[in-house]
């Protein structure tokens, strides 16, 4: 199997991968960056970010991260095309299996893979991704200002952008499978006397439809009971709130993660367990999961790299 030896090996296209390599680039550590499944990562499958900073009139995703993608390459980023397929972090310098064919060995690695939102697997969710479903609703709510949303989910995240949301809408649905909500009771609480959030306890979103958008969804009440009630309630966007999973699956047998997989980093920093291994963006925040605190993130992992290379003479 080939091996290429590099400095620093950057895994993942978002903001925090391509931010790396920007300051990695900059700093001459010649930073190899592998894109992933998903080159440029969630946002590209973002209409509009009107919340990231310098741009007054807000930009397309997909624009926005060819944006830092030029940027990258502009300080010699060498960004490529493939996908980290296996590790093996026992000794630096470290080995990553790009497409189950090609070893990079390296002194450096950054681990900027992101997380991917869980969706209920419904067709209608890849047909109007874009266009009235959204798994952010701190990136999306204000197109929602005094519109009528649904949130799917019953624990604490599906309470908190129930309550975001309801910040701008006119009025939310929180959509629950089961008949009482996981979230934690001061949650529970303020979504249940919030006069704009309606609680819809025993229910499945099944569907949504719409000819230019979501204009609506398909619900069973207590699916699969005798007394079942099926029916459409109308609405104007669909957050999905349900969870997300890091994708931080190859590198677990040798990083720190919590019981969902986020990778665990030290004191505020990008470090993780591994010296010399860093984590950046949503794959080591399943707080704020926004392009700005993973381009920061990005920016802290390169900025750690180039000192962990110096202090070492490498």
């Amino acid at each position: 199997m080939e091996i290429e030896k590099v400095r620093c090996l950057i895994i993942g296209s978002g903001p925090a991968g391509y931010t790396a390599a920007i300051y990695a680039g900059r700093a001459n550590l010649s930073p190899v960056l592998y894109e992933g499944l998903q080159p440029g990562g969630q946002l590209t499958t973002t209409t509009e970010v009107e919340n990231f900073p310098g741009y007054p009139q807000g930009i397309d995703g997909p624009k926005l991260m060819e944006d830092l993608r030029t940027q990258a390459e502009r300080f010699g980023a060498d960004i490529r095309f493939g996908i980290a397929t296996a590790s093996d972090l026992t000794n630096a310098p470290y080995q990553i299996v790009i497409d189950g064919e090609k070893t990079i060995e390296a002194q450096t690695l950054i681990i900027a893979t992101g997380a991917t939102a869980k969706y209920l697997g419904l067709e209608d969710e890849k047909k109007y991704a874009g266009m009235g479903v959204s798994a952010c609703a701190t990136c999306d709510g204000f197109f929602y200002r005094k519109k009528v949303v649904a949130v799917v989910g019953g624990g604490d995240t599906a309470c908190e952008e129930a309550i975001y949301l309801a910040g701008l809408a006119s009025k939310v649905y929180l959509i629950v499978r089961k008949p009482f909500l996981r979230a934690s009771k001061i949650m529970q609480e303020r979504v249940m006397n919030h006069d704009k959030i309606e609680v819809l306890f025993e229910h499945n979103a099944v569907g949504l439809y719409g000819d230019n958008g979501v204009e609506g969804v398909n619900l069973v009440e207590r699916f699969g009971a005798a007394d079942e009630k099926r029916y459409s309630l109308p609405i104007d966007g669909f957050f999905l709130a349900i969870g997300h999973q890091p994708n931080s699956d190859i590198f677990k047998p040798y990083i720190d993660t919590d019981e969902t997989g986020y990778i665990l980093t030290e004191d505020n920093s990008p470090r993780t367990n591994v010296p010399g291994v860093f984590a950046a963006g949503d794959v080591a925040d399943p707080h704020y999961r926004q392009a700005i605190t993973a381009a920061g993130s990005g920016c802290k992992a390169a900025i750690e790299a180039e000192r962990y290379l110096s202090e070492r003479g490498l």
